[in-house]
């Protein structure tokens, strides 16, 4: 906002000097918004995303975008990410670079996108989003589909993330589709029902600064519980890949701590890891079963806030692999856990790119 123009000076003619210059400037100010906003969305400057606006019935009201890039893998995967409070589809992919990771690894990206709540939240704490076959979830394996039946997905490859409220609507898709996904990854999340409503959700699970009340520390058991009566699903259920910063006050790191109790009990398995180790300062953990497989791991960033771990030694559009990326080398080497990946991965994660819940 322009507040004051300043006086100017005259010349001895009594003109005044640079008549024009301010009318100039003041004109370009003016336009300078108006260009930034046509330039954004200039043929060739708009998302290389793609809105897909028929995939179903759509209860939760999501809009569907996607990217394909031009050497789909021969086994075809699909990831689905999800963003976080206050961004959009086009946004979260920018700010962690999904689409060049999708073009180097050869999968197929779906990114719904939260339209309904006032703070484009996945509705993770809603109870009419949180079933199977209801409300967002729903939306989202109507996408699922539509990416299946169009693109030819293999359905045995199909791996899904999130960030914060994208983070817990990944572990509601996750006890309500464990048919559907082969893994996923939790980014700052919260555990599959640790509420109900938005406003237990607030005072409950640990958000915003408040600690997790006692009666949502549950054991192992109890947690486990509430992802086996989401379905009649007798398993394999899906493994899981948990991400938190050590620093995050947006989202309590004891929500890591819940989430590993949960899924580690869903897939049979102790609280105690196979696997205890720090990498370049960052905690992490991993959950075997008897064959020795890796079915819950854990990383805790050392001194990162809320967010997704990048590399800030780079360029805005060099990331590192984004925190779920070890989930899906499982359709790239055949196997749980790229090492070199996971190491990459969190050398520099010591800031986050973003920001939101």
């Amino acid at each position: 906002m322009i507040t004051a123009i300043p006086r100017l000076k005259t010349r001895s003619s009594g003109k005044p000097a640079g008549r024009r210059r301010p009318r100039f400037w003041l004109l370009l100010l003016l336009l300078v918004p108006a260009i930034a906003f046509a330039w954004r969305n200039w043929p060739g400057q708009l998302s290389k995303l793609t809105e897909v606006t028929s995939f179903g019935q759509n209860p939760g009201k999501l809009r569907m975008f996607k990217y394909l890039p031009q050497q789909l893998g021969a086994s075809r995967p699909l990831v689905v990410a999800l963003h976080g409070c206050t961004q959009k589809a086009d946004a979260y992919d920018d700010e962690t670079g999904w689409i060049k990771f999708a073009d180097k690894y050869g999968f197929a990206l779906l990114l719904p996108q939260e339209e309904v709540h006032q703070a484009k939240c996945f509705r993770w704490f809603d109870a009419a989003h949180i079933q199977r076959d209801q409300g967002e979830p729903m939306s989202i394996r109507q996408m699922v589909e539509k990416m299946k039946t169009d693109h030819q997905v293999d359905a045995h490859r199909i791996y899904i993330t999130g960030l914060s409220a994208g983070g817990g609507m990944t572990a509601v898709m996750l006890a309500v589709y464990p048919d559907v996904f082969a893994g996923g990854a939790i980014i700052a999340g919260i555990p599959y029902q640790c509420a109900a409503s938005e406003s237990e959700a607030q005072q409950k699970c640990g958000l915003f600064g408040q600690a997790l009340a006692p009666e949502k520390d549950l054991t192992p058991v109890q947690w486990g519980d509430l992802v086996r009566a989401a379905t009649n699903h007798a398993g394999p259920f899906p493994r899981v890949s948990i991400w938190h910063g050590s620093s995050d006050t947006t989202v309590q790191p004891k929500d890591a701590v819940e989430l590993m109790e949960q899924w580690t009990n869903v897939h049979g398995l102790n609280q105690t890891p196979a696997v205890d180790e720090t990498i370049n300062g960052h905690a992490h953990k991993v959950y075997q079963d008897q064959n020795g497989n890796a079915m819950v791991e854990t990383f805790l960033i050392n001194g990162m806030r809320h967010g997704t771990p990048v590399d800030p030694a780079r360029s805005r559009h060099s990331f590192l692999p984004p925190a779920s990326v070890p989930v899906f080398i499982s359709f790239v080497s055949g196997g749980w856990t790229d090492h070199e990946a996971v190491t990459q991965g969190t050398r520099h994660a010591t800031r986050t790119f973003i920001t939101h819940c």
